[in-house]
């Protein structure tokens, strides 16, 4: 009765995720395929389950001891009740002002977004490059340069805004001199005047491997607060920043204006 009772909580919490809306909160929205066949397949067992416990079977399990049966149902359950009962917080600034950001320079470099509570570093470049090897990476990285070296103008958008500011902070050169347009929430960096960053928080897979992810900006007459979500076009520059010790891209910005924030505030890596 107990594993019915759990798989058919595993069953609800992924249901309420769906139906709430918090899925994409979670995982990356293009994966959402892989929760559906994990709710079928935890209705399934619990109905299988239900049947074993009618018919009065007596299932043989691999733990003994009176802790270990009466911890194993807490440890299984205890998911479920974290997901029902503790809130989802959208991301923004408030986030890169506790956590930092920082550029990776290196392999198992640190800086100002090194986190003590086991969270990976949010960094202005979404990197995939742990997902291939290096020549694959590099072969996958061209082939996606392609669709944009040639253009003049540039709209990042929802799909693409992961793939371009990879590929913006690997091929900044190419992508001198382009216009760029897309949204973001404003992040004001202190010590950094004349400098506002725009970002959004990215999924490459799911939560853990979250980010936030935009460039740096400048030009604009009119700085916005914090968490302001803004939308801007402007022509892409590379400049050293002195905080992240690092030549990075910029955009210069020649038109801003203040939107809502996107019913979804978050962004996926398509591959």
């Amino acid at each position: 009765m107990i594993r019915f009772l759990i798989l058919t909580g595993y069953f609800e919490l992924s249901m309420y995720l769906y139906l709430s809306g918090k899925l994409d909160q979670y995982i990356n929205t293009h994966y959402s395929y892989l929760a559906f066949i994990a709710m079928i397949l935890s209705f399934i067992l619990a109905v299988v389950q239900l049947m074993i416990w009618m018919k009065n079977l007596k299932l043989h399990s691999h733990l003994s001891g009176k802790i270990a049966k009466l911890t194993s149902p807490m440890i299984l359950v205890f998911p479920v009740l974290v997901g029902l009962l503790v809130p989802t917080v959208t991301l923004d600034s408030t986030t890169v002002s506790t956590k930092g950001y920082t550029f990776p320079t290196a392999v198992g470099s640190v800086g100002k977004g090194a986190s003590d509570d086991g969270t990976r570093v949010q960094y202005l470049k979404p990197d995939t490059s742990l997902y291939f090897t290096k020549n694959a990476y590099q072969k996958e990285m061209k082939r996606e340069l392609k669709t944009y070296q040639n253009l003049d103008t540039i709209e990042i958008t929802t799909q693409n805004y992961m793939e371009i500011m990879e590929l913006i902070y690997l091929y900044p050169d190419v992508f001198t001199g382009k216009q760029i347009s897309y949204t973001g929430f404003v992040y004001n960096e202190p010590g950094h005047q004349g400098y506002q960053y725009l970002f959004r928080f990215g999924v490459i897979h799911c939560i853990a491997d979250s980010g936030v992810y935009g460039l740096s900006t400048t030009g604009n007459p009119k700085p916005f607060d914090n968490n302001t979500w803004v939308r801007v076009s402007g022509t892409i520059s590379t400049e050293y920043n002195n905080q992240l010790e690092e030549t990075l891209p910029v955009l210069h910005i020649e038109d801003s204006q203040e939107v809502s924030q996107p019913d979804n505030p978050y962004v996926y890596r398509v591959f």
